[in-house]
Formats: structure tokens, sequence, C-alpha cells
């Protein structure tokens, strides 16, 4: 099947986070299966999504070294967004192709499984690799658990392309991404009797202030890295939820948030700041009203940031086979810092652009199909 063909397939699954992707991974297994490869599965705990990775070995058979291509399988809900065509049926208007998923990012793993069956005819000297992961919309959880798997099977790879939609353009680096979810315990009173209670919710906000504090520091005094869209660390409170009733006093307040940091600025000494807060500050003062009170902080999902180097070869290739030597760094995060982790070289590129991700009529323009299948073509020739 040629790209376009693939994407129709893709889409057509309804792989939204919440959802199982097993769908799309035993359909992409059972026709890399066919063309006499050899795909494994990486399981989530229960068994209802898997990661998947496949290696076109090399015409000395050998599998080790080569490129991977790496994209995530799960979309974003598209519930309450106004969609005017059927979200999981790729639908053509004038040069777009409209479907969630087709920009971000099934469009660029299309691609990627396009190239299989010329790589099977006519093996190059170095092997390349697929890798399709889970749960990548809900903080990158699935991929650490495939890399984990690559490490223990001893499987090398010289560099990565991570195809979030870029517009085909390189880019060498974006933030890191780290949840955190609080709970503050009080204690309960009529509302009349506040010296009888500890508010959790007023407590919670304190914290809260604290955070955008933070915020507005970094916003203000930096480190700055002007080459993002938003050049300093970022944090922000995004839920909250608490009370039971506009006459008592709450007995707890849970709320949860997020920090995306430049890539210099380590994810420890963020916490730590607000850890300190917490500790030296905020929870003596509240034990002074109740001995039991407490603030409970756990870490929710993370995802390290990216720093591609320009001289890792797989930068070099990129930034050759577009003819960009632009440096761009953006502030969303993808899985790509993992891999760096891993000690693969990784960039992003891939189509379409970030602009129609995850918002109704989610597009990608055929052009964008085009330029993605030359690169591609181009990349694997260099293998």
């Amino acid at each position: 099947m040629n790209t376009l063909a693939w994407l129709d397939r893709l889409t057509a699954i309804d792989t939204t986070s919440r959802n199982s992707n097993l769908g799309l991974i035993e359909t992409v297994r059972d026709a890399l299966q066919a063309q006499g490869l050899k795909p494994w599965l990486n399981l989530n705990g229960d068994g209802t999504k898997a990661n998947l990775f496949c290696t076109v070995p090399a015409a000395s058979g050998d599998t080790q070294g080569g490129i991977c291509l790496s994209g995530h399988t799960d979309v974003v809900p598209v519930d309450g967004q106004d969609w005017h065509s059927d979200p999981f049926r790729l639908t053509q208007k004038d040069d777009k192709w409209y479907a969630r998923g087709s920009c971000d990012m099934k469009g660029f793993i299309a691609a990627s499984l396009a190239l299989v069956p010329d790589l099977v005819a006519k093996p190059r000297s170095k092997p390349l690799h697929l890798a399709l992961s889970y749960d990548e919309e809900i903080c990158c959880v699935g991929a650490p658990f495939m890399l984990a798997e690559l490490r223990e099977r001893g499987i090398r790879i010289d560099g990565c392309v991570v195809g979030e939609p870029t517009s085909m353009r390189p880019v060498v680096a974006h933030k890191g991404l780290n949840l955190y979810h609080c709970s503050v315990h009080g204690k309960a009173a009529h509302s009349s009797l506040t010296p009888k209670g500890c508010n959790a919710i007023e407590y919670a906000a304190r914290l809260i202030c604290h955070i955008r504090d933070l915020a507005d520091a970094w916003r203000a005094e930096g480190p700055f890295d002007e080459a993002y869209d938003v050049p300093y660390t970022t944090i922000t409170t995004n839920m909250i939820g608490g009370g039971v009733a506009v006459n008592t006093i709450p007995e707890a307040c849970q709320f949860s948030y997020e920090f995306r940091n430049l890539p210099v600025v380590s994810p420890d000494s963020v916490q730590q700041r607000v850890q300190d807060y917490v500790s030296q500050e905020l929870l003596p003062r509240m034990q002074r009203e109740f001995p039991e009170a407490s603030i409970v902080i756990e870490k929710g999902a993370s995802a390290p940031g990216l720093d591609a180097s320009e001289q890792a070869a797989i930068t070099q290739l990129v930034r050759a086979l577009t003819a960009d030597r632009e440096v761009r760094k953006v502030a969303y995060g993808t899985e790509a810092g993992l891999f760096q982790q891993l000690g693969v070289p990784t960039i992003l590129c891939g189509p379409g652009s970030i602009e129609q991700a995850h918002k109704p009529d989610e597009f990608v323009e055929q052009s964008q199909l085009d330029q993605c299948d030359r690169f591609l073509q181009q990349l694997v020739a260099t293998l």
C-alpha cells in the first residue's frame, strides 16, 4: 500500500488514548509479518495496549545500527469538537486530508509503512527500524516500556527520526514535561466555627499561588532560550477539586500542576522548589491549626526534553535532506527525549503542522505527505 492507502486504514481505527490501540497495532503487525518481517509487541499491564517494534534487516541480515522511524499511535479525543466530516473517515477537500490523527501523527506512520516493501525487496547495507508507541498523548506513558525492552534485547540504533508534525522542517529541541498531583488534607467543620477546622482549599490556594510566583520569576528572570516560542520554563496549575458544601470548611482539596522545563533546567530542581515551600513554610503553618494536616505530592507522568547535537550524524543527515539549517525549538513535548535518554541521537521531522494537531477538522496537506515520502525515500537510500 502507498502512503495514502495506509493513512486511510490507520485513521479509520479509533485509537483515542482512552481506548485500546490493538486494532491498529495488530493490523500493522500482520502486514509486516506478511512481508517476512518479525515485529514484536510490548504490551501494557492489562494487555489492552501495545507498542510495536520491527527491524527490516540489512542485506547481510544484520539488525544492529541503522535508523529508527518513530511515531505514536494514539490520538486525542474528538469529544465536544465541531467536526464537519467523520473524524474517523479520511476525507479529502482540495489539497487537504481530514481525519483525527491525519496530522498528529498517522501521516508519518503511513509514509514509514509505505517504505517497507521496497526495503524488503532491495535490502540496504544497514537496517531500518520502526517504533510505534501507545499513550504518547497522555504524557508519553507507553514508549518507556518499549525502550526498556530495546535495552534488554541489546538492540543498538544509530539515529532516530520522530515524525511529529513539524511541516517537514527539522526541530532539534523541545522542553521536558512533568506532571504532579497534590492532595491537601485539613479538618472539616461548620463554616461558622472556623477555629475548629483547617481549610484545605485555602492552603491549596497558597501553594497554587506559590507555583504561580515561580512561573512569574522564570518569565521575568529566565534562564532564557530565544529559539523557543516560549523561551523560559513554565509551570501551571490546570485542574482542581475540593469541598462538599458552601457552609462546610473543606477537609480535602486536590489539584494537578505541570511544568515544562528548558533542557538546561533540571526538573528535579523545579520540583524541589515546590517541595521546599511545602515542608518549610506551608505545612508547619497548617499543622499549627491541625497537627494531623498533610500535603502529599505525587509524581504523575513525565517526559524528558530533547536537545539534539548539531554534530550528530542524524541531525546532519536530516538537515542535508531538508536543506534546512534553521535552529528550531518547541515548547510541546514528544518521545524524542526518551530516545535520546537511551543514548540514541534523535531529531524531530514529520508532515503536517502542529497548528492543526488536537483541533476539530484536523488535516494534513497532500503536499506534506508527498514531501515526507521523498524525504524518507532519500533517507533510506543513505542506508
